[in-house]
C-alpha cells in the first residue's frame, strides 16, 4: 500500500451476516463472494469458524472458504475465537486469520467466553500452530483489540488496559494488531490519539488496519482520521449490513460503496470498480429480503464525469 492506495477489506460476508435474522444460502455467499473479487475487492473476511450453534449463520464457513481461495488475487480471511477454529481455518486453507480480543473483559466474556488471560492462551497455542507448517503456508495472524473505543457494557476502557493487551498479543505470537470500534463510540480525535498510542507500543508497521461502525454517522470521519496516522487497511461491509450481536446497540458497519467513493473522490485508488461493486447490492437484497441496506453512494449515484482515482492518476 502506498499513501495513494488502500486495501478496502470487504466483511459483509463474516460480520455482516452474523447480525441478519436470516441464514443466506450457501450459494448465494459463494455467488455473491465472486462477485465482490470480480469488483476488484482484493480481501474479504468470507466467515467465522464459531460453533453453528450460536451462530447459525456462519455453519457452513469452511464450504465458502474452500471456495474463496480459488479465486485468483483474493486474500480470504476469517475470524476465529481459538485454537480449533484456528485449525478448521487452517485445514480450509485462509489466507489471513483473526483473533478478536476485546479490551472490555466483560464483551470478550459474552463473546467468546474468554477473560483476557484466556485470550492470550489461544493467541500463543494458535502461533505455536502455525509456526510448525511451512512458512508459504501460514495465514497471516492478526489479534484484533475489539471494543478498543468503548464498551456498551463497560463504558470507557483505561488506555492501560488497551496498551497492555496489545503488547501481550504481539508478544503471544501476532503477525499484528488491529483497532476495532466494535460499538461505535471512536470519534476522529479519539481515532487518532489511539493509533498513535498503540503504535507506540507496537510499532507503526504491526498497526496497519481499523475494523470501525457507524453507530453513530462517524464511520467515514473515522476513517478519515485513521488515514491521515497512516491506516491502510479499511474494513467494511456492503450496505452497512451487520454489528455485534453480543455488545447491545452496536449497530451497523462502514459502507463499503460510501467508502470506496470518498477514497476514489480524493484520488486514492481502492482498485474496486463502484458500479460493478453496487451491483452485488441486488445479489445480497435477493437473498435476504428482509435485511435493509444503508449507503449514500448507492442511492445517489456516481455523479456526472466521476472516474475514479485510477483513472485520474493515468490522466495526470
Amino acid at each position: 500500500m502506498t499513501k495513494n492506495s488502500v486495501l478496502i477489506s470487504e466483511v459483509g460476508p463474516r460480520d455482516g451476516l452474523q447480525n441478519c435474522k436470516a441464514i443466506m444460502p450457501t450459494e448465494d455467499k459463494k455467488a455473491w463472494i465472486s462477485a465482490l473479487a470480480a469488483a476488484g475487492v482484493k480481501e474479504i473476511e468470507v466467515g467465522s469458524f464459531v460453533s453453528p450453534k450460536l451462530l447459525p449463520q456462519m455453519a457452513d464457513t469452511g464450504e465458502i472458504v474452500r471456495h474463496a481461495v480459488g479465486i485468483d488475487g483474493l486474500e480470504v480471511a476469517v475470524l476465529v475465537p481459538n485454537l480449533k477454529g484456528a485449525q478448521l481455518a487452517v485445514e480450509a486453507g485462509a489466507d489471513k486469520i483473526t483473533l478478536p480480543l476485546s479490551v472490555s473483559e466483560t464483551h470478550s466474556l459474552r463473546n467468546i467466553r474468554r477473560t483476557h488471560d484466556q485470550v492470550i492462551e489461544e493467541a500463543e497455542a494458535i502461533a505455536d500452530l502455525l509456526s510448525s507448517l511451512p512458512k508459504e503456508q501460514r495465514p497471516h495472524f492478526e489479534g484484533s483489540l475489539s471494543t478498543a473505543f468503548g464498551c456498551t457494557l463497560e463504558g470507557p476502557i483505561d488506555d492501560a488496559i488497551i496498551l497492555r493487551n496489545a503488547e501481550r498479543l504481539m508478544a503471544a505470537g501476532c503477525d499484528e494488531v488491529g483497532l476495532s470500534d466494535t460499538t461505535g463510540y471512536g470519534d476522529p480525535v479519539s481515532m487518532k490519539r489511539l493509533i498513535r498510542a498503540v503504535r507506540a507500543v507496537v510499532g507503526d508497521d504491526h498497526l496497519t488496519g481499523v475494523h470501525l461502525h457507524n453507530t453513530r454517522g462517524l464511520g467515514l470521519a473515522n476513517v478519515l482520521a485513521a488515514y491521515e496516522e497512516g491506516i491502510t487497511t479499511f474494513d467494511s461491509s456492503l450496505g452497512g449490513l451487520g454489528g455485534c450481536p453480543t455488545a447491545p446497540g452496536a449497530s451497523g458497519n462502514v459502507v463499503t460503496e460510501d467508502l470506496v467513493f470518498m477514497f476514489e473522490s480524493m484520488g486514492v485508488d481502492t482498485g474496486i470498480d463502484l458500479e460493478a461493486l453496487m451491483a452485488t447490492r441486488d445479489m445480497v437484497s435477493a437473498a435476504l429480503p428482509e435485511e435493509d441496506l444503508y449507503g449514500f453512494t448507492p442511492r445517489a449515484g456516481l455523479p456526472l464525469g466521476f472516474k475514479g482515482a485510477a483513472v485520474s492518476v493515468a490522466a495526470e
